[in-house]
């Protein structure tokens, strides 16, 4: 069976604790060189995994020319992240980028624009995608489960490092672009629309070191067409919580825990006063799945559900968020509605492995 090789562009965390550990287990993908600005750490990567080509960022035109690699995933700081995909979309590679997708919309439709012209495939790594529980909540939605879903809640937090690098504002870190994200991609697949206005809030303890540069914590509304609202906080300053709450018509269903790739999602779907239905993800690999999804894409020429219009609703969404809680105003969005939303045919059940090597 035909592999498809990737680079690994960014040796940071997510790729060592979640992107390189998953691909062995994938069998239809393998890493095949690594780009890092580390070339200590970048060594004892290779050699733990089996690859055979190093490169520094300066040498990265050099890499995508070898013809060693199929396609890059791009796990750099958000502020590059339209730079390395454009360049290697340009060489002909396929590109799967971390979300959020680019900083801008300009930069993000630089990026689809650079994939259609060399006929290359751009997904944007939303994991939960490729997830049978998350998938198997938005289907039952869908199906009537619980009448016409009309508020959607949600909150994600966790206590973020000092050091971590999603703190500082020349990357468009913070709460909204790292974790919100996922509360709003799960509120427009929800819905099945895209949002048209936000309201936010934002806020931090000043005494708190970590928060020079981005807020501690986003408290946002979001409207959607025929009275529909989703509300959602993301915090870098709570404790670890993460879940979603779907309330239609004739009930409602929780995913709890909704977000996070460390532990397995489970859904509760209530109608009435009875719980009807609970079901606990098996334990697939989040970044095994998703790159098993986008490898298959790529082998069968199949567009990926979660492809740069994907990526671009959220940040156009995001960066409307953004002005509402700078200006104190309602924001309006504008966005065309998705022609597709994850569905069975995305989910991939990839198996857990704790073979990883964290530096």
């Amino acid at each position: 069976m035909r592999k498809i090789r990737y680079a690994v562009v960014g040796t940071g965390w997510i790729s060592q604790q979640a992107f390189m550990p998953a691909v062995a287990q994938t069998g239809n993908s393998e890493m095949t060189a690594i780009v890092s600005g580390n070339p200590d750490n970048a060594a004892k990567l290779a050699a733990f995994y089996g690859i055979e080509s190093i490169y520094g960022y300066d040498a990265y035109d050099e890499m995508l020319a070898a013809g060693a690699v199929d396609a890059v995933y791009v796990a750099l700081p958000n502020s590059l992240h339209a730079e390395y995909a454009i360049r290697a979309a340009r060489a002909g590679k396929h590109v799967l980028v971390e979300k959020p997708l680019a900083t801008t919309v300009e930069e993000c439709e630089a990026m689809i624009a650079a994939a259609e012209e060399t006929g290359v495939w751009l997904m944007t790594a939303y994991r939960l995608h490729n997830d049978p529980v998350t998938v198997e909540a938005l289907e039952r939605i869908r199906a009537g489960a619980i009448g016409e879903p009309r508020l959607f809640t949600s909150v994600f937090s966790f206590q973020s490092a000092l050091d971590n690098h999603r703190l500082k504002a020349e990357h468009w870190g913070g709460p909204l672009q790292d974790i919100g994200v996922y509360c709003l991609n799960a509120a427009r697949h929800v819905f099945g629309a895209e949002p048209v206005e936000a309201i936010a809030m934002k806020g931090q303890d000043e005494g708190d070191p970590r928060f020079t540069e981005v807020e501690e914590t986003i408290a946002v509304t979001l409207r959607f067409s025929g009275g529909r609202f989703a509300q959602f906080l993301a915090s870098f300053g709570a404790e670890v919580t993460d879940f979603y709450r779907v309330i239609g018509t004739k009930g409602e269903i929780v995913v709890d825990p909704g977000f996070r790739l460390e532990t397995d999602t489970a859904m509760r779907l209530r109608q009435g006063e009875e719980t009807v239905e609970q079901e606990v993800s098996p334990q697939v690999d989040h970044f095994g799945a998703q790159t098993a999804y986008f490898s298959d894409c790529i082998l069968n020429g199949t567009r990926p559900e979660a492809d740069g219009s994907e990526g671009l609703a959220d940040v156009r969404a995001m960066l409307a968020i953004e002005r509402a809680a700078a200006t104190g105003q309602p924001q309006r969005i504008e966005t065309p509605p998705r022609p597709r939303h994850p569905a069975q045919d995305t989910i991939r059940l990839v198996p857990r492995t704790d073979r990883r090597l964290l530096l």
